[in-house]
């Protein structure tokens, strides 16, 4: 785990750096309002890679890694995964294509015609679907140091893409550099997949088995929850900030949330890369706690540290990452530094999910955890201002650990000898 966190720390760290440098830039060249715009945009985005992938990716890093050794059924799961993904993700993009300005409007709103985003969005689609499956298989197949490059390697495409972008379009930039960097990953994805197995010649037809999409599906269930309706109400909160409280102030509120997904890339990707794959082949509960432990003891409190060097550097952060117009940030830094802790603290549990395949537990939880955000946050935003939003997400980071802690209590005391 140390030699991956470690290459892992370098592939985040450089992210950072690109995301500083790309942060600049969006705060010279699009300001609070055009952050809101990008910010908006991210979601749908996460939304529709949950879609066009049917969801199956926590699924196939579990499948793939069971089955690392069996090589007919490790044929049939990538021929049946891609089969139908390519089949849904044509569909989806021709809707994207045909109704481009129905979908510009209801993300982006109607003050600018984005329309030709999505249009190039629809042909991206494709590429960027596929290349989110073979990076999954590549996580099943344990290659996690390759995993770690392929994100490397994507960051310095999606920099230079971003500021060629944004220099020249501005915002319209921006936007178009968030659609067209991730299709480029595809071919980075399928080189490092052809070295481990010869992918096309495992695409066959007469291989493709439905009892493996049956067996998917309730991972299909959970990434819809998560990763559709969550960044509909992160969306719908955004919008009810620029209703309530104007679109500037939407933009502090994303540029608080980008700079938390920075730090937060470190936690999220070795969860993704080294944990889940770990918990999927846990045996029993004494397995599952000694994981649990591990990152406990030695991934939180790093966190935790890192979390308060930041608090006390948050106005020279402000300063390094965007201009003196978003200094009103770092009013919002103290509940989201807090309400990260909780977060993260829940995570590991959160992935056992996943790894044992717990859909309805999954749901419920979630479905409570977006319920309170989206309620709480209406109602703090009306009673604090801005600063409502990240005290209501601390609130609901906190009650989400609080439920997973009672549900997972079991494996938590079991006993270790």
């Amino acid at each position: 785990m140390f030699k991956i966190t470690s290459l892992n720390s370098f592939s985040v760290g450089l992210k950072i750096g690109i995301g500083i440098i790309t942060s600049k830039i969006l705060a010279i060249f699009v300001g609070p309002g055009g952050m809101a715009l990008v910010g908006n945009l991210r979601n749908f985005l996460t939304s529709l890679e949950s879609i066009s992938t049917l969801g199956f990716q926590s699924g196939v890093v579990k499948y793939i890694a069971e089955n690392q050794k069996n090589e007919e059924e490790l044929k049939k799961i990538i021929a049946t995964v891609f089969i139908s993904l390519i089949f849904i993700v044509i569909v989806l993009s021709g809707v994207l294509f045909f109704f481009a300005s129905y979908w510009s409007n209801a993300t982006l709103g109607n003050h600018s015609d984005y329309s030709v985003v999505f249009k190039v969005l629809s042909l991206a689609l494709p590429w960027y679907a596929v290349s989110v499956f073979l990076l999954s298989v590549l996580n099943g197949l344990c290659k996690f140091r390759k995993v770690i490059w392929v994100n490397i390697i994507g960051n310095l495409i999606g920099l230079v893409i971003s500021i060629l972008m944004i220099l020249k379009f501005h915002t319209l930039g921006a936007l178009l550099a968030i659609v067209i960097t991730p299709s480029l990953l595809f071919f980075v994805t399928f080189y490092f997949v052809q070295k481990e197995i010869k992918f096309l010649q495992t695409i066959r037809f007469n291989l493709y088995d439905f009892k493996i999409i049956k067996n998917l599906l309730p991972y299909s269930l959970m990434a819809l929850v998560s990763s559709v309706l969550g960044p509909i109400v992160f969306l719908a909160i955004r919008n009810h900030i620029i209703k309530e409280l104007g679109i500037n102030q939407a933009g502090f509120w994303e540029t608080m949330s980008r700079i938390s997904s920075y730090y937060m890339l470190f936690i999220s990707t070795i969860l993704t890369v080294y944990f889940l794959p770990k918990l999927s082949q846990a045996k029993d509960n004494k397995e599952t706690k000694a994981l649990f432990g591990q990152f406990y003891k030695s991934i939180l409190p790093v966190f935790c540290i890192g979390l308060v060097i930041i608090y006390f550097s948050r106005y020279f952060i402000i300063q390094l990452l965007f201009t003196k117009e978003f200094l009103p940030v770092t009013s919002l830094f103290l509940w989201q530094l807090i309400g990260d802790v909780f977060k993260v603290a829940s995570l590991i549990l959160g992935y056992q999910f996943f790894a044992k395949k717990l859909t309805r537990a999954f749901i419920i939880s979630e479905l409570f955890s977006l319920a309170v955000l989206y309620f709480s946050t209406l109602y703090f935003v009306n009673v604090f201002g801005l600063e409502g939003a990240v005290i209501a997400q601390a609130l609901d980071n906190f009650l989400y650990l609080i439920v997973l802690l009672f549900y997972f209590r079991d494996v938590l005391i079991s006993r270790s000898e």
